[in-house]
């Protein structure tokens, strides 16, 4: 079920919210089980048997979490329960997402596997329920999980605003809301700035990423071979259907959760406007960012610091403004991180392209950090400043955006190929005539564009928005609720049918 389609915003999530805070004022436990099996019920929607998938998953991985604290004190029998239930979740995610790409690849490359089907349709939101939980688990090792109630884990994995495509939640600050009482019961405070983000989340997917959807398809899926202008005109429009989509589907999210009053963190923080790409990090998909921080780059490099230890070599941060140092202890954890992250992303070999241009991209960003030119005392003012800034911040898209090329194409050649086209390889006639263009013209698409860079760029993103409004009261509410309405029904009319977001497919 999508959320931006007719049967989400007028009849499933109203009745959700009204049983929630019905059965709320009854016993917040009732609320709970009311709110768990409604969470089911929009997964089923979707693909019905791929519920009892969610069901074992939860199962499989409550039980192992239960096992791993009962063996708190024999260490390498806990240890031993984490790696079956980790190697448990992992060959799930592989059979269902990249088992069968890499059978086709092995085919391309004349290593045939006899296998009985050639593909199986995958699980919405399976990369997303099973990393959630893997969290679960490797905190229950490191001894970091105070509330087991099955109750409250089963709306952890499967509250439905999170469930297909995040935000990335972390159990410590979930499981404890659901054990207070007052958020089933309807507060104004919650509900109005969380009804203002979803509506602002639904006006990003359809007024903004669903109206850049034809050019990037015509450009990203077509044989030909994209001349300069059309390839930047392709590329550009991706990067703000992604971006519009995505931080949209976060907002709709967050808001939806604010409506039962459970706050989500943030997701996205204008990360367009960050001015090096350790600042996009922290603002694009920055649960995301938290998880692969907690659980794969910190582990990494305690391990490789233990390594150097054992050795007798230095760790400190002079060691660090070594050459040596650096590579073990900055770049190597980054370049493995995400790689790992890339693969998260997809089964294919553009994927890991789009993890390790990161992974250099950072790594690039750190040793300029640590063997650059030190700032002087005085920072520089007014229109050098200025223009450094902007500098800064262009020239973060710009690397965004090559490595963005990779995480829409369909492979790498193909990626290669936009690329090419980017830098002229393909023809820089800039009369776009001779490259038609769907749904406008050449003026059009330079408008939409330019709109969507003004709208990321200029405005308060929507977090900002929703913060001068935290306190309402019920008058205000009402009469926002009705201009709420209004304004769906006219994004519902106006929009078509429902497109489906982008991060549904990972």
């Amino acid at each position: 079920m999508l959320f931006n389609s007719a049967i989400f915003i007028f009849a499933f999530l109203p009745l959700a919210l009204a049983g929630y805070f019905a059965l709320g004022w009854l016993h917040p436990r009732i609320a709970a089980v009311w709110l768990a099996l409604a969470s089911f019920a929009f997964y089923a929607y979707w693909n019905p048997p791929f519920v009892l998938l969610l069901i074992a998953s939860i199962a499989m991985n409550y039980t192992f979490g239960i096992l791993i604290r009962r063996f708190a004190k024999r260490p390498q029998a806990q240890s031993g329960v984490l790696a079956l239930a980790v190697a448990a979740n992992i060959l799930a995610l592989t059979y269902f997402k990249y088992l069968f790409p890499l059978l086709a690849w092995l085919d391309t490359v004349g290593v045939r596997i006899p296998h009985a089907q050639d593909s199986v349709i995958l699980p919405l939101g399976i990369s997303f329920f099973t990393f959630t939980q893997l969290g679960y688990l490797i905190d229950s090792r490191a001894g970091g999980i105070k509330e087991h109630g099955l109750l409250n884990y089963i709306l952890f994995v499967t509250f439905f605003p999170h469930l297909i495509a995040g935000p990335i939640l972390h159990h410590r600050e979930m499981m404890p809301q659901f054990n207070r009482g007052e958020v089933y019961r309807l507060n104004p405070n919650d509900f109005g700035p969380g009804l203002i983000l979803f509506v602002i989340g639904l006006a990003k997917k359809t007024l903004i990423a669903d109206h850049m959807a034809p050019l990037v398809a015509s450009v990203f899926d077509g044989s030909m071979n994209p001349a300069l202008p059309l390839a930047w005109f392709g590329a550009l429009a991706y990067s703000l259907q992604i971006y519009f989509d995505f931080s949209g589907y976060s907002d709709m999210a967050i808001g939806i959760a604010r409506m039962f009053g459970i706050a989500f963190p943030l997701n996205f923080s204008s990360p367009y406007k960050a001015s090096c790409i350790i600042d996009f990090w922290q603002r694009w998909h920055m649960t995301l960012t938290r998880y692969l921080t907690s659980y794969l780059y910190n582990p990494a490099v305690l391990l490789l610091t233990r390594w150097r230890l054992e050795r007798g070599i230095a760790v400190s941060r002079a060691a660090i403004a070594t050459p040596g140092g650096f590579a073990s202890m900055i770049a190597l954890p980054l370049l493995y991180t995400m790689l790992l992250a890339g693969i998260w992303h997809g089964a294919g070999a553009q994927f890991i392209v789009f993890g390790l241009l990161h992974g250099v991209y950072l790594t690039v960003n750190h040793a300029w950090r640590v063997f650059g030119p030190r700032s002087p005392a005085t920072a520089s003012t007014g229109l050098a400043a200025s223009l450094t800034g902007v500098g800064s911040v262009l020239l973060t898209y710009l690397a965004v955006v090559v490595a963005q090329v990779f995480f829409r194409a369909g492979s790498v050649t193909s990626a290669l190929d936009i690329l090419g086209g980017m830098v002229g390889v393909h023809g820089h006639s800039l009369d776009l005539s001779l490259s038609p263009m769907p749904g406008g013209s050449a003026a059009v698409w330079a408008a939409r564009i330019a709109g969507g860079f003004a709208l990321a760029w200029l405005l308060p993103n929507s977090n900002e928005l929703v913060a001068r409004y935290e306190k309402l009261t019920w008058p205000t509410l009402a009469q926002g609720l009705l201009f709420a309405g209004l304004f769906l029904v006219i994004l519902i009319g106006a929009s078509g049918p429902p497109a489906q977001f982008l991060y549904f497919q990972f």
